[in-house]
């Protein structure tokens, strides 16, 4: 059975879930008289309960005593049950944000615990087959903004609906079929303690990889949050959004795939601090292009797409190989909480921000991938990891 391809087509579908309200942005803004802002608490409100479930997740132990499948089959399930209820029974940014908050916590299953699988399934191969996850994750970000982009005719109440169908495929998917033969607890390995997931912080080289993803983490969200944005001033037409954001949000998969492929032979410290200093330089630059023709915004958006989260992978399969087997599900979920939790607080900011400085906004990005580089150096710097 090719385990690989199911656990990607399942992280695919699974996450579309994530970005669903984003793609219907437009209409909610003109149906509920919202803001740009508003479109960033929607978003915030998912990061917010997936930080509270991987939090859940890691600091009791949950996500390493059940099987992985289970969880993400589970969460796909009530994630699906979430979002349904946004397309169908909200009716303003109060009730909507309660569902999306919803869909956070049941990511907090479907996530992480992807991550968990893959490296159950095929350990030696974490790095490569980790991009091809989170290259998933991205796509699966992009399509609801595909979806709508298709102008089939449907109301966005049916383009958000598209992602509960897929999720619910995607629980099917994991639940047939189910854990890996790694990660089994070693015969007496330490109980799984409260609160033992914080020790992984101990470890040097989970926590130069744990600070390179913070980083990351302050740009990842908050920029494709404003991809719309960003792609509808260089565009200069609010009907041509859908399109170019699939586009550069989408490219971010192949940018995934591409880094896992020469992790290889770079390793995953190296491909992590390559992308970080490339999306630093498309962010820097960005502000300063305004004005120019529409093919050099869109080549660096491009760039800034397929750079921007191609190191994110690295960072879980670098943590992943820093702590011991039997908390990886746990350390990842922590990691992924801390992380979200910094991404809230970027999206806020430059979406509040954003109708006084435009384009501006992305330099408030930078510190992100800058800091994160630097704190990726004591693994970037010695010979390559894989």
């Amino acid at each position: 059975m090719p385990v690989l391809p199911i656990i990607v087509v399942a992280q695919l579908f699974g996450t579309s879930l994530w970005f669903s309200a984003n793609a219907a942005g437009d209409d909610l803004m003109r149906a509920w008289h919202l803001r740009p802002s508003d479109l960033g608490l929607l978003t915030n409100a998912v990061q917010l309960g997936f930080i509270l479930g991987t939090l859940g997740f890691s600091l009791t132990g949950l996500a390493d005593r059940f099987p992985a499948s289970r969880i993400f089959a589970l969460c796909a399930v009530l994630g699906a049950a979430a979002n349904a209820a946004f397309a169908l029974q909200a009716n303003g940014l109060e009730s909507a944000l309660v569902f999306r908050f919803a869909v956070g916590l049941a990511l907090a299953g479907v996530y992480p615990l992807g991550m968990k699988l893959v490296v159950s399934w095929v350990p030696k191969q974490a790095g490569p087959a980790l991009a091809w996850l989170v290259g998933m994750l991205t796509l699966g970000t992009a399509l609801p903004h595909g979806v709508r982009f298709l102008d089939t005719g449907w109301s966005w109440q049916a383009t958000v609906l598209v992602s509960s169908v897929l999720a619910l495929f995607a629980a099917g998917l994991i639940a047939r079929l189910g854990d890996g033969p790694h990660l089994v607890r070693k015969p007496g390995a330490p109980p799984l303690r409260l609160g033992r997931v914080l020790h992984a912080f101990g470890e040097p080289r989970f926590r130069a990889s744990a600070l390179g993803y913070f980083g990351h983490m302050w740009e990842l969200y908050a920029f494709w949050t404003l991809v719309p944005l960003l792609v509808g001033t260089g565009a200069g037409a609010g009907t041509l959004v859908s399109g170019p954001a699939f586009a550069v949000i989408g490219i971010g998969a192949a940018g995934c795939v591409l880094g896992g492929h020469f992790s290889r032979r770079l390793g995953s410290a190296r491909v992590a601090a390559l992308a970080l200093a490339t999306s630093a330089t498309c962010c820097a630059l960005y502000p300063l292009l305004t004005g120019s023709p529409v093919w050099l915004l869109a080549l660096v958006m491009l760039i800034w797409g397929a750079s921007v989260v191609a190191d994110s992978p690295h960072f879980s399969a670098l943590s992943a190989r820093a702590c011991p087997p039997e908390i990886v599900g746990s350390a990842l979920a922590f990691q992924n909480a801390i992380g979200f939790a910094i991404s809230m607080a970027s999206i806020a900011l430059t979406t509040r921000l954003w109708p006084q400085g435009q384009e501006m906004v992305a330099w408030l990005l930078l510190p992100g991938p800058l800091l994160g580089l630097i704190a990726l150096a004591p693994l970037w710097r010695v010979r390559p990891d894989s």
